[in-house]
């Protein structure tokens, strides 16, 4: 771990979360040796690695939280994490959404995140079951003029399915499903709870696991966003593949051994890093 004292917060919680997941346990008065910060920082930064729900303090320091497979976090607790990974692959994924297309835009946070740098692409059709995407687009399609709002030139059109609302902010069920069956799309950007070579995509939420599944079989192309903690994640319901999957974007913190695996399943991986994206084989 870095011993840089001008971390931002957001990367010393990554580095405290992978020490805590790869050692099972971490404490107080280590990390303030190896980050080189206070011991008030470090607790500070367990509160709300624990608020999040991705680890349980105890006396002297923190343990991981075994997670459940069906445990589905909340859209708040999912958005306090990984959040440079996150614009890192949203940035790399929104150069796959090409101008008059029809996109698909399934729930997730990472998906939130290319939903708000997809704004400017001028005259897409976006059909998504993700409240907080919609959100993003019906906000932006709107600007103020001198005569009142107005209609913004080449914004994008918006259908959202409808349905049952998840934990995710995403709407699931027979609703969803049946708006989804009657279209196609030309790319579908799908975020996962987890991602494995054995168990494909998967997600804590069944409901959720089959509409999914809907939004697979309807894209001409399908694309995983997924940062890289998701890989090697089994939750209760897998609904796809990975032989579906086109591509899958991720971020630099994949270990190498897991993008040789990808690589050799997938058509085109993906690697943003902030600086520049990398394509493998």
């Amino acid at each position: 771990m870095s011993d840089n004292q001008n971390l931002l917060a957001e990367q010393r919680r990554a580095l405290i979360l992978d020490e805590v997941r790869r050692r099972g346990g971490v404490r107080v008065n280590e990390l303030t040796r190896r980050l080189n910060v206070s011991d008030m920082t470090v607790r500070r930064d367990l509160d709300a690695l624990a608020r999040a729900g991705v680890v349980e303090k105890v006396h002297g320091g923190a343990v991981p939280v075994a997670e459940a497979t069906a445990h589905e976090p909340g859209f708040e607790a999912k958005s306090a994490l990984e959040l440079a990974a996150k614009e890192d692959i949203a940035r790399a994924a929104a150069r796959m959404a090409a101008r008059g297309g029809a996109i698909a835009l399934a729930g997730g946070t990472t998906v939130f995140a290319l939903a708000r740098r997809l704004v400017d692409v001028p005259d897409l059709t976006v059909v998504t079951n993700s409240v907080r995407a919609a959100d993003v687009f019906h906000t932006a399609q709107r600007s103020v003029s001198s005569t009142g709002p107005a209609a913004r030139p080449g914004a994008a059109t918006v259908v959202l399915t409808g349905g049952v609302r998840t934990p995710s902010d995403t709407l699931v069920g027979p609703v969803a499903d049946a708006a989804i069956r009657s279209l196609h799309f030309d790319v579908l950007f799908i975020g996962v709870h987890g991602i494995s070579a054995e168990a494909g995509l998967s997600t804590p939420n069944l409901a959720e696991a089959e509409t999914n599944r809907h939004f697979v079989r309807a894209a001409r192309r399908v694309v995983v966003l997924a940062d890289h903690t998701k890989w090697g994640t089994v939750a209760l319901s897998s609904f796809a593949a990975l032989d579906e999957v086109d591509a899958l974007v991720t971020d630099a913190g994949l270990p190498p051994a897991a993008r040789r695996e990808i690589a050799e399943r997938l058509p085109e991986l993906v690697v943003a890093d902030g600086f520049g994206e990398t394509a493998d084989p």
